[in-house]
């Protein structure tokens, strides 16, 4: 029976780590949590926020995703929007969802990222 979503996994280009460190750490406010060491060998970091993962793995023939994403529920997302403006991250309001307010961004190597307003 499934209860939860443990966590979830983007591709990244190799040697993109520091890009990956700042806009996850610095820009989005997580905070990286570390690989095993056999996992790590591979490259790539993660990232945590509350009970909330990113994993960036390393893909030797990386495309960015540009439709899937994760979605991450955020509180205060005027100001956390305002955060990623202010820290080079574009921000793109997006109203089609009725009843959300919700905006996409991409990380420095191009993945979509969906960021909606927290109704807890």
């Amino acid at each position: 029976m499934l209860v939860a979503v443990d966590h979830v996994q983007l591709a990244a280009p190799p040697g993109s780590e520091d890009r990956l460190r700042r806009y996850y750490g610095d820009v989005l406010g997580m905070t990286e949590i570390p690989k095993p060491p056999v996992l790590a060998a591979r490259g790539g970091c993660w990232f945590q926020a509350g009970p909330v993962q990113l994993h960036l793995g390393i893909e030797a023939d990386f495309r960015p995703a540009k439709k899937a994403h994760p979605g991450l529920r955020v509180t205060g997302i005027e100001e956390y929007a305002a955060r990623l403006e202010a820290r080079g991250a574009q921000v793109v309001w997006d109203e089609d969802l009725p009843g959300h307010k919700r905006f996409c961004s991409e990380d420095p190597v191009g993945n979509r990222l969906e960021f909606l307003e927290s109704a807890r």
